[in-house]
């Protein structure tokens, strides 16, 4: 731990820095995920899609950032290497053998979903510890996770419309 004038006691920096260290080693798995997609999708909706992902992706790099800084604000360090990102992350891993867009608008929506899902979790979790800051930054990256996963998810075509299209069609799995 590092010397710091932060006022929070250091039991409670050393267990928000645990969280946040948690939550780096997945939104660099996510960023990883995400380019993963982009740089592999192909289809019909390509150019849509591979924009959209790269633009996800850069999202997903801000997010890291803010985590592994307010770790390092606490006096902590920020483990954001790929190898511990691997080791650590909670995210399932991506699927090397998809290709079509729809295939990995689901991946996607399910990764973003998965990381929003945790990041929720520790909401009330670091607020409960008397760390309201470090709530609220998890909260902040949550709308943002929300926000993307509305984008992606909007290039899935609705299962039941009135107005059917040629492109294929994913249903998103709760």
């Amino acid at each position: 731990m590092q010397p710091t004038h932060n006022t929070l006691s250091e039991t409670i920096r050393t267990r928000s820095i645990d969280v946040l260290n948690a939550h780096l080693a997945a939104a660099i798995d996510l960023h990883a995920q995400v380019k993963q997609a982009h740089w592999n999708v192909r289809g019909t909706n390509f150019i849509a899609i591979h924009k959209l992902f790269d633009a996800v992706a850069d999202e997903v790099e801000d997010w890291s950032d803010m985590i592994a800084e307010r770790a390092s604000g606490l006096g902590g360090p920020a483990h954001g290497t790929v190898k511990i990102a691997t080791e650590r992350s909670y995210l399932n891993p991506y699927p090397l053998n998809i290709a079509d867009w729809p295939e990995h608008v689901f991946a996607i929506a399910s990764a973003l979903a998965a990381f929003g899902e945790k990041l929720r979790d520790d909401i009330g979790r670091t607020a409960d510890m008397g760390d309201p800051a470090t709530s609220d930054l998890l909260t902040e990256i949550t709308r943002g996770v929300d926000h993307q996963l509305w984008f992606v998810e909007a290039h899935a075509a609705p299962a039941n419309t009135a107005t059917q299209s040629s492109a294929p069609k994913v249903v998103m799995r709760a």
